[in-house]
């Protein structure tokens, strides 16, 4: 019976138009391509390659050392444990006190540490400040970009404009800023979503609307991506689109 082959597994984000390149560079340390999906900004690709195969000799040859290691620290430690109770024999008897043990800390769940890992305007000071600035063109938001290239960020934001994508009318490029004023903000980055339907937005919340337009208010959750420094507008990947 021939034995299943077992898999490693690797994923990789890419800037849109570099794929080949990191393809051809997998496949040269012997992984295989398999799923490739591509975002407004980036792509992700996902590699496998068989797991090497376990040298099983060595790991019984390994347990058995330490087996005989054990051996070894329990009858050191039985011996040391009976010392230990005559010398507590012979001594009087006494009330002891003990303190509890502390509680061990817990370890952060997956959840809390992507909400660490969320860019905020409560959590960095540098992105409320940016929020909060009158300059789209401003130095800023290219250190910004280059900065947290990839990282995702979260605000509280409006439509401040909409317009299709080129020819195609399903697709669309949209204009956010933060804050409710919609088409009349004056602070903060030009935030564009380019070339994606509404799907994409990935539409959250207690109510979702039905159709979206200029001035809808949304929690915009979104990866970053470049700064146009010609048009001033400060590119993104939506991650999700919740109502407020």
């Amino acid at each position: 019976m021939v034995d299943e082959i077992k898999h490693e597994y690797k994923t990789v984000r890419t800037v849109r138009g570099t794929d080949g390149l990191v393809i051809s560079k997998m496949q040269k340390d012997g992984w295989e391509v398999v799923e490739q999906s591509q975002g407004a900004v980036r792509s992700t690709l996902i590699f496998r390659r068989p797991k090497k195969p376990i040298p099983w000799p060595l790991v019984g040859a390994g347990a058995a050392a330490l087996v005989v290691i054990a051996i070894v620290i329990g009858t050191a430690a039985a011996l040391s444990d009976g010392g230990e109770q005559k010398d507590e024999a012979a001594k009087p008897s006494a009330a002891v006190s003990e303190k509890p043990s502390a509680t061990p800390t817990s370890t952060p769940t997956a959840a809390e540490r992507a909400a660490v890992e969320v860019i905020t305007p409560e959590n960095n000071s540098e992105f409320a400040a940016l929020l909060k600035a009158s300059d789209t063109c401003d130095d800023a938001n290219a250190d910004f970009a280059t900065k947290h290239a990839g990282r995702t960020i979260a605000f509280d934001g409006s439509i401040v404009n909409m317009a299709p994508h080129g020819d195609y009318e399903p697709r669309w490029d949209f204009l956010l800023g933060p804050g409710d004023k919609g088409p009349d903000t004056t602070v903060g980055p030009a935030f564009q979503y380019k070339n994606v339907n509404v799907a994409e937005l990935s539409l959250t919340g207690k109510d979702v609307p039905a159709a979206i337009g200029v001035g809808d208010k949304f929690r915009f959750v979104a990866e970053v991506g470049d700064f146009n420094a010609v048009q001033c507008l400060l590119q993104l990947d939506p991650v999700s689109t919740e109502s407020r």
